[in-house]
């Protein structure tokens, strides 16, 4: 899957407080890891993602080939605003 850099981040930035936490228990996989997955650049403490960035608008493109965290995510923010709305 491509999505912008920037994409990515604002997702990442919608997350409801505790969401990176949320995701890294159900998947099983360090909270650093999830933080990677949006853009961190911290590897010692979380695996580095399959994850590839091209140069370009918006932060460049960034190809996912690993979408289980990226749909947590999503599915986390879904929620999050059912509750609040």
């Amino acid at each position: 899957m491509h999505i912008t850099f920037d994409e990515l981040r604002q997702i990442k930035h919608s997350l409801p407080t505790g969401g990176v936490s949320m995701i890294a228990h159900e998947l099983n996989v360090d909270e650093q890891t999830v933080r990677n997955y949006f853009g961190a650049k911290k590897f010692v403490d979380g695996k580095i993602v399959d994850q590839h960035i091209q140069p370009g608008p918006d932060g460049g493109y960034v190809e996912l080939e690993d979408l289980s965290i990226l749909s947590k995510a999503k599915e986390l923010i879904s929620q999050f605003k059912q509750t609040v709305a």
